[in-house]
């Protein structure tokens, strides 16, 4: 079992950043690779980005890439998200998910949710 708590949203000017945080708790929590989705109203849930176990390997969704840096601190059991550059588009929900072995852009095959932190970009 693991526990996911996001953190760090709000509300932010065009242009803007902003640094999520996902603590992770539970059991063997290094065993999972970790990713971020998003979901904006009447959209479906979108993969942002992934970080793998070790934190040496990073995805991202085309559109943020270049915007998006996903990274992990396996001491502290903490994903992040720093989101540079922020669109009015990027304006959603986000939330931190886990799985074993090596993270995919499907949210279906995620085990474990946070329970989301939202994101407002305003023009």
């Amino acid at each position: 079992q693991v526990q996911l708590v996001e953190s760090g949203g709000g509300l932010v000017q065009a242009g803007g950043s902003l640094r999520l945080s996902c603590a992770a708790s539970g059991r063997a929590v290094n065993n999972y690779a970790m990713a971020w989705f998003r979901q904006a109203p009447g959209k479906e849930r979108e993969f942002v980005a992934g970080v793998s176990r070790s934190g040496g390997a990073t995805n991202y969704a085309d559109s943020m890439k270049g915007r998006f840096t996903v990274s992990r601190d396996n001491a502290e059991n903490t994903v992040y998200l720093q989101m540079n550059s922020l669109k009015r588009e990027d304006t959603a929900v986000y939330y931190c998910a886990a799985r074993l072995l090596f993270v995919v852009k499907v949210a279906t095959s995620y085990d474990y949710w946070g329970q989301g932190t939202q994101v407002t970009v305003s023009s």
